[in-house]
């Protein structure tokens, strides 16, 4: 669930006055994640790999408070609960988005992640979870390798966003560039900082 909450009774309080009304609030960092455990664990187990990022990216944000609050217009939102979004190509060769709530179980993940994608590959309709879960934007651009990707500013999409294209292989290992983009109001660099920290941390004990 979500609910407006008074922006000077939150750690973000100062942010709020910063970054709220900025021509351009959105930050951007980037970073190259060593993501070798998750080939080898998707090759053996027969899991997606894009599966496995968006099972990382949610369990190294869901202990950062910040992910839970979110700009909203001009208003300041707290969620219970974090999701993952992934683009999935339709059955007309277009792309929808289909929300996945976090569960800490991968198993539990993988089987919603399954389920929902193919659904939405069928019927072509987004599933919206941002109702009741802060959601977590990713897109994977497997067809190419990319160094980044900078997100717009559209002053209604405020939610993180996580881009990243094809892995690297070099010397037995592999690695991957991301993009990751934040609301300046919702989170400092020291948080984000934090998170991808956190991310590499979760891919690297995958096993």
């Amino acid at each position: 669930m979500k609910k407006e909450v008074n922006s000077k009774e939150t750690t973000r309080a100062q942010a709020f006055e910063l970054w709220m009304n900025a021509p351009n609030p959105m930050v951007t960092f980037f970073k190259t994640l060593d993501v070798t455990r998750l080939v080898r664990v998707s090759r053996r187990r027969g899991l997606k790999f894009n599966m496995l990022m968006d099972w990382c990216i949610g369990k190294a944000a869901a202990d950062i408070k910040e992910f839970y609050l979110l700009p909203v217009g001009d208003k300041l939102v707290q969620y219970d609960a974090l999701a993952v979004n992934t683009i999935v190509k339709n059955r007309t060769g277009e792309v929808s988005s289909c929300d996945i709530r976090f569960n800490e179980n991968m198993e539990a993940f993988n089987q919603e992640y399954l389920k929902y994608s193919a659904e939405v590959a069928d019927t072509c309709a987004d599933r919206d979870l941002s109702e009741d879960c802060m959601v977590i934007g990713t897109s994977a651009i497997i067809d190419t390798e990319i160094d980044g990707a900078v997100g717009m500013n559209s002053g209604i999409f405020n939610n993180p966003f996580i881009i990243w294209g094809r892995y690297r292989k070099k010397c037995f290992r592999y690695y991957l560039p991301i993009s990751f983009q934040f609301h300046h109001t919702q989170m400092d660099g020291a948080h984000a900082g934090k998170f991808l920290q956190r991310l590499q941390e979760e891919i690297s004990r995958m096993g």
